[in-house]
């Protein structure tokens, strides 16, 4: 269990990391006449990311969830892969990454990057180590709770974050 914990911290730090760049985009954006949306549903999303991370700790002590190797290992490559995808959306976006939903006006929408393909892809990031996370030491019903809930915040969340981007002018392909 102390290897999990410590990836459950690492993963906290980095949730850290991101709210110290999305403070930075923050000022950065409302510095040029960024828009805030959907305050309402971010303490509810703060929330549900801070008890995914205390779930995957309590729900492996309490339960006594062993680790599947098999299962785990997958796991561990997919955690990795959801930090890689997320990165790769902060990098894309640069100063417009942040974990509220706020538009500058007169940006273009972002196409490049993982926008290419996806819409949302770091909403698939945050799904897959929802996910993941847990069930690399066998904590399914912290993945089960956190899965079901994050599905209906992303229901609010998607909906918010496309109206506010349908303000933006036309895709920009080369950003």
């Amino acid at each position: 269990m102390t290897w999990y914990t410590v990836l459950v911290l690492a993963v906290a730090a980095e949730r850290l990391a991101e709210l110290v760049v999305a403070r930075r985009n923050t000022r950065w954006s409302l510095a040029r006449g960024g828009v805030e949306s959907g305050r309402e549903h971010y303490p509810a999303m703060v929330a549900l990311h801070t008890a995914l991370l205390a779930g995957c700790l309590a729900e492996v002590r309490l339960a006594d969830r062993p680790f599947p190797p098999v299962l785990g290992w997958v796991m561990v490559a997919a955690v990795v892969a959801a930090q890689a995808l997320r990165w790769w959306c902060i990098r894309t976006l640069g100063p417009r990454w942040n974990t509220r939903v706020i538009v500058v006006p007169g940006l273009p929408r972002v196409a490049g990057g993982p926008y290419r393909w996806l819409s949302h892809p770091n909403y698939v990031a945050v799904a897959a180590e929802g996910l993941a996370l847990p069930l690399v030491h066998g904590a399914w019903v912290t993945a089960l709770v956190f899965t079901a809930l994050n599905a209906v915040l992303m229901v609010v969340r998607i909906r918010c974050e496309d109206g506010a981007l349908a303000r933006l002018p036309a895709l920009d392909a080369r950003a």
